[in-house]
């Protein structure tokens, strides 16, 4: 299994999924021609991936999906809620309706030997969830806008290979930033996203020993950098009694506009 970001942030997210029997895109929310640029790079046509899926509604997560599936209909898989959501919005254009597939949290599916496993998350949007995939013993997961996380998210991650975890902002840039107040609190609140601390209070209780390598994902363009994510998150499993370097588990912030690193394990 493979796991690689083409694209991480609050202007838009693409994260590839890969095994030895089909590719994976979660969210296509760059323009088409970035995630074609980035397959390339990753010796993937665009035709021959065997779906989509999408965690939720937001343009950030589906700016180029309208014109993936015109180009090369691919099957889009994501929960009623949200399908619902993406088709009355308009953000997709014309679509041909039979490439969409609903999922349900807790419903495990298989598509080309690999389980696919979506959970509910807490995020102001219809019905979103994030995702776990499983092939061959390994398990690898992306959980992004998360406005919070509780005992059964913990228990949906763990044991995970590879994991994309959201580190959105710094609390004190939030609070000292040009954002107007409602945005804040909405972005602050139990329905928005997760904060750098919080994103390492994830990981601590995610850590076990078959754990690789950790992203940080959609990082805010206003309220972050990319090395105060990393060092606040590894602060705080610092703070939990985990060393990650001594563990041997490696972890990076994943780009913004370009492919990160790629992380297989077999």
């Amino acid at each position: 299994m493979k796991l690689t970001s083409i694209a991480s942030g609050s202007s838009g997210n693409c994260i590839f999924v890969g095994s030895d029997q089909g590719n994976l895109l979660v969210d296509a929310g760059i323009s088409a021609k970035k995630i074609e640029q980035g397959l390339k790079e990753l010796n993937v046509q665009p035709a021959d991936l065997d779906g989509i899926l999408i965690t939720h509604e937001h343009i950030d997560h589906i700016g180029g999906l309208g014109v993936l599936m015109r180009r090369y209909k691919i099957p889009v898989f994501a929960t009623v809620g949200t399908i619902d959501n993406m088709r009355q919005s308009g953000k997709l254009g014309e679509v041909d309706k039979s490439l969409f597939y609903a999922v349900r949290a807790d419903q495990p599916f298989q598509l080309n030997g690999m389980v696919i496993d979506p959970s509910a998350i807490w995020h102001d949007a219809k019905e979103p969830v994030c995702y776990s995939f499983y092939k061959d013993g390994k398990k690898a997961s992306v959980a992004t806008d998360l406005g919070n996380f509780d005992d059964y998210l913990v228990d949906k991650l763990k044991g995970s290979d590879i994991l994309f975890v959201e580190a959105n902002h710094d609390i004190h840039m939030l609070e000292v930033g040009r954002y107007p107040y409602p945005l804040k609190q909405r972005i602050l609140g139990r329905n928005g996203h997760l904060s750098n601390e919080r994103c390492g209070q994830l990981l601590s209780k995610l850590m076990c020993d078959n754990l690789k390598h950790i992203y940080l994902g959609h990082l805010s363009k206003d309220n972050n950098y990319p090395d105060l994510a990393y060092e606040s998150v590894k602060l705080e499993l610092m703070l939990h009694g985990i060393d990650i370097e001594k563990k041997r588990i490696g972890m990076e912030v994943a780009k913004r506009d370009t492919l990160s690193t790629l992380c297989e394990v077999c």
